[in-house]
């Protein structure tokens, strides 16, 4: 590679996004330093527009540039179960499998003591609040959490802790079921998968 700065950034850069290497980062770049002269003026653009359009949704904490998500706007949907995701990309996976029409809360990661991010860097708190709010408060009576975490350690240590942060509150807990494989990343499950875990989720 060309001992270019501004085209050495901008690999770098490209290389910190999730799944992509140094070779794929290199192989990016060009393509933008090669491309028609409005594709890196839009990029930008659209870059620059989605940091400052999209935000947490305040209930369920999914992406949105609304003042709150679709899936907690949509008056048909039960307010009775939620279930609980480590990112928003999950809640897609979920509802292309049309096995669940509840409500969502998005944790924004899992708990992983070597990456330094325990329950306060998650949005555990809020989760608690809104199932507490039903209890004690006007909110609405929650009925079951389904936790549909990754099934590695990161996500099973996370389904622990919530488990014994939600016992006692007259839930009932679920999990999605073993249908997806072990180690393996919610979002590369396909859509059948998907929908027998949610079918066949097994309460702790």
């Amino acid at each position: 590679m060309l001992h270019i700065s501004a085209l050495e950034k901008l690999v770098h850069e490209m290389s910190r996004l999730p799944g992509i290497g140094p070779k794929t980062a290199q192989r990016l770049a060009y393509f933008i330093l090669k491309s028609e002269n409005e594709f890196p003026e839009r990029l930008s653009e659209a870059l620059l527009r989605v940091r400052a359009e999209v935000h947490d949704c305040p209930r369920c904490f999914n992406f949105t540039d609304a003042d709150i998500c679709r899936y907690c706007e949509e008056p048909h949907r039960s307010d009775e179960s939620i279930c609980v995701v480590e990112e928003p990309a999950d809640i897609m996976r979920i509802e292309s499998s049309g096995a669940f029409r509840g409500r969502y809360h998005v944790l924004h990661g899992a708990i992983s003591p070597l990456e330094g991010i325990g329950p306060k860097d998650l949005k555990i708190q809020e989760l608690l609040d809104r199932v507490n709010n039903g209890i004690d408060g006007d909110g609405p009576t929650i009925k079951e959490i389904i936790l549909a975490l990754d099934a590695d350690l990161e996500g099973d240590t996370t389904i622990l802790y919530l488990t014994k942060q939600l016992q006692g509150k007259g839930l009932k807990l679920s999990r999605i079921a073993h249908g997806v494989p072990i180690g393996s990343d919610i979002d590369f499950i396909d859509d059948r998968t998907m929908g027998r875990a949610l079918q066949n989720r097994v309460e702790l």
